[in-house]
């Protein structure tokens, strides 16, 4: 009995993944624990694994293929003793991907816009090739933007692309062969906005501001649209508002010197190496511990109040970010902090991460202190209800028992939900932040 191998849920929110890359090919045999493919994610990389011992019997999506739907069918295995041939014909009860869903993944890169000839007289449209559902045209990105330049019918040009996609190279096809072209007037080509980034009337506004060929167009990758949808969706229903305080540095920065100075040897290389970042996600976590109040998230049923305080820590990674999370920071030491960080920052640039790793979360830290950022206010991330916004360390002159004095500061902004977190309860939190930073052996007890 063939076995239907689909597209994994990798995580409880997942809806759809793009197959990147197969580790094995037809005819090879696998067993049970053995990583068969990548699937990557809006914000990670993920190892699959074979579930059943056999012979991959057939591969049904191809490796690049983009936005496979979860339990869609990806390959075909034959068990043990069976016909391999047999197998790939008589399998795929589950669900195949759709097409416009999973389309492959283009290798041609982003074009300059052009601007678009127009036609002297429509010339005869070519026969239309024969369509993934019969009415739909699935190509890809760039063969519609220079189908539109030249005024093709992106319908009627045969595609030689996986599930029958139309690619660069069969626009260029038809455009060479003087086929395929709109039955649309001179007025009309020349009207046509130069390469609209998506479907919509607002990116051809946009577009049309700019002079033809003085840019590019970079397609959006899933977790830039994950981003994006995200931190609307966070502006658009959570009523922020936000509270800043200047904390003192000078106790905390000779704390760290003494306590990495102090750090075992392990294989030649210290134990442990903390950063002032790590003092602060302790110092937000037992700040939440002792305002459990603020260590909570927003439904519309009820206030979800956490036992623990789960700390994101915003990194920046090629083309976005991610918040790892360390849970239960307000148990945990400095040094675990500081390692555990280190651990998942390495394996966020590298999209490594596993979906537990930075999905949840209590509160959020967003640092910018290193890129010599005096303050900021950040985004609050759902279904957190605050993030800390963590400004530069620097020297600065106040006044300290009616006398001037220079001391090392920085600046923090807490943005908190106000439909869970008040102005009152949020300036209680803070002030819990700052007895940290500015105390910091409170954090070592």
């Amino acid at each position: 009995m063939p076995i239907n191998i689909t597209m994994p849920a990798l995580s409880p929110t997942m809806e759809e993944g793009n197959l990147s890359k197969w580790l094995v090919k037809e005819g090879d045999a696998v067993k049970s624990g053995d990583v068969i493919a990548e699937i990557e994610t809006d914000k990670a990389t993920m190892e699959v694994e074979a579930v059943d011992e056999g012979t991959v019997a057939k591969i049904v999506v191809p490796a690049g293929t983009e936005g496979v739907k979860v339990n869609s069918l990806i390959a075909i295995l034959a068990a043990d003793g069976e016909d391999v041939k047999a197998a790939a014909s008589a399998g795929g009860d589950a669900p195949a991907p759709k097409a416009e869903a999973a389309p492959a993944a283009s290798p041609e890169p982003a074009a300059k816009s052009e601007p678009a000839p127009a036609q002297a007289a429509p010339a005869p449209a070519v026969a239309s090739a024969s369509k993934a559902d019969g009415n739909r045209t699935f190509s890809s990105p760039l063969a519609r933007r220079l189908a539109k330049e030249a005024g093709l019918d992106i319908s009627a040009i045969a595609g030689s692309g996986p599930h029958g996609r139309v690619v660069k190279a069969d626009v260029e096809a038809a455009v060479s062969g003087g086929g395929a072209k709109k039955a649309a007037t001179p007025a009309a080509a020349a009207a046509a906005p130069a390469a609209p980034l998506a479907k919509g009337a607002s990116d051809d506004a946009v577009l049309k501001l700019f002079e033809d060929g003085s840019y590019e167009l970079v397609p959006h990758d899933g977790m830039r649209k994950t981003i994006a949808r995200r931190l609307v969706e966070s502006k658009q229903t959570v009523p922020h508002f936000y509270v800043s305080v200047d904390c003192e540095l000078d106790a905390l920065m000779a704390l760290r010197s003494q306590l990495n100075s102090a750090a075992p040897e392990r294989d030649g290389k210290p134990a442990y190496k903390l950063s002032v970042n790590d003092m602060v996600i302790k110092a937000m976590a037992l700040a939440l511990r002792d305002v459990p109040d603020a260590n909570v998230s927003w439904t519309e049923q009820a206030m979800v109040k956490h036992k623990h305080a789960d700390v994101g820590v915003a990194v920046s990674i090629p083309g976005g970010l991610i918040t790892p999370i360390i849970r239960h920071a307000e148990t945990k030491s400095l040094s675990a902090i500081s390692n555990e960080m280190k651990d998942l920052g390495k394996r966020a640039k590298e999209r490594k991460l596993k979906p537990e790793e930075y999905q949840g979360g209590t509160t959020s830290v967003s640092n910018m202190g290193m890129m010599g950022v005096k303050n900021f206010a950040a985004v609050i991330n759902p279904p957190h209800a605050t993030i800390l916004a963590v400004g530069a360390g620097e020297q600065r002159v106040v006044v300290k028992n009616g006398e001037i004095a220079i001391v090392q500061a920085m600046t923090v902004t807490l943005s908190t939900d106000h439909r869970c977190v008040d102005g009152a309860l949020g300036a209680e939190l803070l002030g819990a932040f700052k007895r940290y930073i500015e105390n910091p052996m409170g954090m070592l007890v």
